[in-house]
């Protein structure tokens, strides 16, 4: 994807290069903020909307979500003709899917910035919202994603659910770059959201702390709290289980469960 990330303010710059530092992207800058010799200047985002609309395929907007709905609003076509467009708060809270989520990949796009950002995507599409299982995984070093693949699938006959169920897979930062992990993310077709090891060492939620881990990544466990921080009122279905040196938890999101 042509990927435009544009703000106006500089809270929303540092968010903006912590992007850019992971994906390549073209920044907009509004002129009265300094910025970087590479980064685009401009005077009204509703023009620069206008201009840019139709030559990217994906517009990040680290801006409040009713200004970016006014700057597209004229513009909108069809849902298999406009952009990705994700919205980003200034303090990186939430990545908001806005249009084209599912035909037009904002839904992804969101999961991407909210990787690199440490924002919670949020995606409304009802047929990702209602899927409710979130599969935390750890994993040794050079794990094929054949065997990953195999380890979720053991995992989640043991409690006899089934993969159509399932709205993420998790782990942690330090191990969001194996390349066996990705792949099964994408050979299943199931977006790998990254949690921030910082998360997991403050987090108070009830998770199996392992020694063996601590020494080997300094985090207290992986795929049991990655499960639980992924999602919204998780709750562990299978606590982590051991696969030939890949661990799997599965949580599930209690998210009518209000009473």
């Amino acid at each position: 994807m042509k990927i435009a990330v544009i703000t106006f303010s500089e809270q929303g710059l540092k968010v903006m290069e912590q992007i850019a530092a992971d994906m390549e992207v073209d920044q907009y800058l509004h002129h009265a903020i300094k910025g970087s010799e590479s980064i685009t200047p401009f005077e009204r985002v509703y023009a620069l909307t206008a201009e840019i609309f139709q030559h990217y395929s994906g517009l990040v907007y680290i801006a409040p979500c009713g200004v970016v709905v006014r700057a597209i609003a004229p513009l909108i076509q069809h849902k298999l003709k406009d952009p990705a467009v994700v919205c980003l708060d200034v303090g990186a809270r939430h990545a908001m899917s806005v249009l084209s989520g599912h035909e037009g990949g904002a839904n992804d796009l969101a999961i991407k910035v909210g990787n690199l950002t440490g924002a919670e995507p949020v995606i409304s599409t009802t047929t990702e919202a209602v899927k409710d299982l979130i599969v935390g995984i750890g994993c040794r070093k050079g794990k094929p994603a054949d065997e990953i693949k195999a380890a979720i699938s053991a995992a989640l006959n043991q409690i006899g659910e089934e993969i159509a169920h399932v709205r993420y897979l998790a782990t942690a930062d330090v191990k969001g770059k194996e390349p066996g992990l990705l792949q099964a993310a994408a050979e299943l077709e199931i977006p790998l959201r990254i949690i921030d090891s910082k998360l997991i060492r403050i987090s108070t939620l009830p998770f199996g702390h392992s020694d063996f881990v601590e020494q080997n990544v300094n985090l207290p466990a992986v795929s049991e709290p990655a499960a639980l921080l992924c999602g919204r009122r998780t709750s562990l279905l299978l606590q982590k289980t051991a696969f030939n040196g890949i661990t799997i938890a599965i949580a599930r999101e209690n998210c009518t469960s209000l009473a």
